[in-house]
């Protein structure tokens, strides 16, 4: 693929800034042309991810694999070869702050950690593939991690938390705020020593509010089903990106960059350890901000500021009783229950909601009324009676700060139905 597109280019003196701009849609419909391994085919791959029961499984012996969300209204799958691994395993345990740095001590391999994480665990998703991974490789570590769905109803993930006891829990910034929020009403009894989040925005008001909870230090994270450890926060609550094996570029609507201190309407990565499937100049859709300036912790890593996917929990329900219901978790049961990616989840009221498309075809309206059943059997199961489901097709959808579309949204326009 890149050697049909770049042959008029002379690579001798070309820059990076001189390749062409790569985007998920692109790559997916020349998928086979894109990845170096002519034996791996798409169709075969969409066959393996289909399989939860080989989750972490190595594909052809040599390879680990995953799949994005869709939450860019595309899904895609990634293949990570030896190298990609081994760069991920190193920047996670050399370049993770160290919240009690006298465990690191006394415990540098974290032997009597007990870890959870909180995510969608029926999917070949990067973080719950990397969970497995790590389980898979050490058993002694198999009962110390321990993924936890969150398409389950609130009350039964406490219940799960705490019947392990974990040191650490691991999850959505959206999914350690609702945690946090049942740790105050004294409907969970854990304390974890060490709270890490990442995959969406995480606000002021979030991480004070999960560290009163809990009572103990947070490390926020900002990575990618394209590169798993973009950037980690160090001791000064600044973020580093990784740039010895990252490259990211802000940019504008027209794809050139923008100045330091300056927020892009887009971020462009390249993948400098991934070698059997080349991410160049990708774009990731998210807002960045890159600063000149060196950080006060003395790292000479570069500064950066995400604006990432900010979406709302939603409150379903009436004063008397009502159930929390996650972003990602309605999102994934939408995804899995009828195929829809290009969708957007408008909570309107207390008991009603919004599920509209931006397609008008045929298959997006049948995908609609599917996506719709799926919506409705999900939140009956998680304690939601009567809410109200209304489909559109063919409507503009809200964008958020991060430049991407909110895939679940508030937007009340009352108080609670008596």
């Amino acid at each position: 693929m890149y050697r049909r597109m770049l042959r008029h280019t002379d690579l001798d003196k070309a820059c990076l800034e001189d390749l062409p701009v790569m985007r998920k849609a692109d790559l997916m419909n020349h998928f086979d042309q894109w990845v170096t391994d002519p034996a791996i085919r798409l169709d075969d791959l969409r066959r393996f991810v289909s399989d939860p029961h080989r989750i972490a499984e190595s594909y052809m012996r040599r390879y680990l694999i995953w799949e994005s969300s869709g939450s860019s209204g595309e899904p895609a799958i990634f293949v990570q070869d030896a190298l990609a691994l081994a760069v991920f395993d190193a920047l996670d345990a050399i370049r993770r702050p160290m919240l009690r740095p006298m465990r690191r001590l006394f415990d540098p391999w974290g032997w009597s950690e007990r870890m959870a994480f909180v995510g969608a665990t029926n999917g070949h998703f990067a973080s719950t593939v990397s969970i497995e991974r790590l389980r898979r490789l050490n058993p002694l570590f198999a009962q110390r991690l321990r993924c936890i769905s969150f398409m389950q109803p609130l009350e039964d993930i406490v219940r799960e938390i705490d019947a392990m006891v974990p040191s650490v829990i691991a999850t959505y910034p959206s999914a350690a705020a609702l945690l946090a929020e049942e740790r105050t009403q004294g409907r969970m009894n854990t304390a974890p020593r060490e709270v890490w989040t990442g995959g969406e925005n995480l606000s002021p008001a979030n991480r004070e509010s999960i560290g009163r909870a809990f009572g103990c230090a947070l490390a926020n994270s900002y990575g990618a089903s394209e590169f798993l450890s973009l950037a980690f926060e160090c001791e000064k609550g600044a973020m580093h990106l990784n740039s010895d094996w990252a490259i990211l570029e802000s940019v504008d609507k027209r794809g050139q960059a923008v100045p330091f201190g300056e927020a892009g309407a887009t971020v462009l990565l390249t993948n400098l350890a991934n070698h059997v499937q080349p991410i160049i100049r990708y774009d990731l859709g998210d807002r960045v901000t890159l600063h000149a300036h060196r950080c006060r912790c003395g790292s000479h890593l570069p500064l950066i500021e995400i604006e990432g996917r900010c979406e709302e929990t939603l409150r379903l329900g009436n004063e008397r009783s009502s159930v929390c219901v996650l972003p990602l978790a309605l999102s994934t049961a939408i995804e899995e229950g009828s195929g829809l990616f290009d969708f957007q989840l408008v909570q309107k009221g207390p008991c009603d909601l919004i599920l509209n498309t931006a397609s008008k075809s045929a298959e997006a309206e049948e995908l609609l009324q599917k996506a719709q059943c799926a919506l409705a059997d999900f939140l009956r199961s998680q304690g939601a009676a009567g809410v109200r489901i209304a489909c559109q097709a063919g409507e503009p959808r809200q964008v958020g700060r991060s430049g991407k579309v909110s895939r679940v949204v508030r937007d009340l326009t009352g108080g609670f139905t008596k």
